[in-house]
């Protein structure tokens, strides 16, 4: 279930990216056939030819164009004019070796895939001029070659996934380990004097010589704590170290299980802990998160900066009570996840992009983000609650197989490419201007 789920996100993934890029590359056109005369594209030329398929100087404008225009987006240094020219040619060359490839194998994309694919992005098909059905058509044929050739030639081993397994349980039983501590507190009152202070804390400190000399830590516990976990014998019960207080797990990581720490001084009083328990979860877990959004795309008559005070003054009337987010994501958010109130369900780390998933995991529950921007639009994002979720061993194993595959999946495309390019003619003529 864990495979099926992780390849379909990363084919949603990849199609969003794809159709981002011919949104971009349509809005970049749309801009400089608005002024012909800006920089080189008032002059037109062959820049290169690959398999009798030539580039030409405004293609590769073009694609500068969208380039700058996606950098700028995502906050990213923008190189220098020359740089991007031949960044951009080399795509194109990549690109049209590919769809010449394509081509070869069969790989096409029909009418009725087209239209599903506009409707996706709120496209009326036949508002879409042909030069920009044709652009689309071609990014899709792109990503349907590469998802029937790159997968199949990633591998693997039973080596690397048993390293992979050893590493993460590793990492997690020296970093996270379960603990169960007992706990009692001598409390000190906010306006407590510093003879109060003294006495309190040498009440601390004669608890402890108690305990040292073979008491009963629960008894003790009992009679002489004033935590909530008193009537339990100061058990605060098994669960992963980093749900206890950071104070209790410095106090008490050195400590052998059975041991007794020293007094320790919170802002609360003084607490003595003891290790009750500690081992590495039998069952292990992942905390998900439940989400919800309102997602807007800029591109026409809508900027980016315009649709982030869209999403900041919606913001405003939820947390006024004047307006609903579920609501107004059926109203107007451009995802798929509209018809559910933006809701994006329960899902694991990794799920979403990273700009996404990195302000999404900083709200608590119940907070709304200030508008974000994503490789898909700006987004207003709200958590809705959290779960520690078990998995089981086989589920972990699929996770951390799928998690190579993503590691390794970049570096097999390129060569993937690299060896399509390698069968194409390609001939260098005037370079870009």
């Amino acid at each position: 279930m864990v495979t099926m789920i992780f390849s379909l996100l990363r084919r949603i993934l990849r199609a969003h990216l794809l159709l981002l890029a011919w949104a971009l590359s349509c809005s970049a056109v749309h801009a400089q056939t608005a002024n012909p005369n800006a920089g080189a594209f008032g002059r037109d030329f062959i820049v290169a030819v690959v398999d009798a398929v030539p580039i030409t100087n405004h293609e590769v404008n073009a694609r500068v164009a969208q380039m700058r225009q996606q950098l700028t987006q995502q906050g990213r240094n923008i190189p220098e004019a020359a740089t991007l020219l031949r960044d951009a040619l080399e795509r194109l060359i990549d690109e049209k070796a590919q769809l010449q490839h394509a081509k070869e194998a069969g790989v096409a994309i029909d009418d009725a895939a087209l239209d599903q694919a506009l409707a996706r992005m709120a496209e009326d098909p036949k508002m879409v001029s042909a030069r920009q059905r044709q652009e689309l058509r071609e990014q899709l044929t792109l990503q349907r070659l590469a998802e029937r050739n790159v997968p199949a030639r990633i591998k693997i081993s039973d080596v690397d996934l048993e390293q992979a397994m050893r590493e993460r349980q590793n990492t997690t039983a020296n970093s996270n380990p379960d603990i169960e501590l007992g706990h009692i507190l001598i409390a000190v009152p906010e306006t407590a004097s510093e003879a109060q202070v003294s006495e309190l804390q040498a009440k601390a400190q004669s608890v402890l010589t108690r305990l040292q000399r073979g008491e009963e830590f629960g008894a003790v516990a009992k009679e002489m704590s004033q935590g909530a976990e008193r009537d339990k014998g100061g058990l605060m019960g098994l669960r992963p170290a980093d749900r206890y207080p950071t104070l209790f797990v410095e106090a008490t990581q050195r400590l052998a299980v059975g041991d007794v720490s020293a007094v320790v001084r919170s802002g609360a009083g003084f607490h003595i802990l003891k290790l009750v328990n500690k081992r590495n979860a039998n069952t292990m877990t992942i905390t998900e998160t439940r989400a919800r959004h309102i997602l807007l795309r800029p591109g026409g008559q809508l900027s980016q900066v315009a649709a982030r005070a869209q999403l900041a003054n919606y913001k405003r009337e939820i947390e006024a009570g004047r307006a609903d987010f579920a609501k107004l994501a059926q109203e107007h958010s451009q995802d798929a996840s509209a018809p559910g109130g933006g809701d994006l369900g329960w899902v694991a780390p990794g799920m979403f992009v990273p700009e996404f998933e990195e302000v999404m995991n900083k709200l608590q529950p119940g907070q709304i983000a200030d508008p974000t921007v994503s490789r898909f639009g700006v987004h207003l994002i709200q958590v809705l609650a959290r779960r520690d979720a078990p998995i089981s061993e086989r589920e972990l194993r699929d996770m951390v197989r799928n998690k190579l595959r993503e590691q390794k999946y970049e570096e097999t495309y390129q060569l993937w490419a690299q060896e399509v390019r390698g069968h194409a003619y390609v001939e260098y003529r005037d370079p870009p201007q």
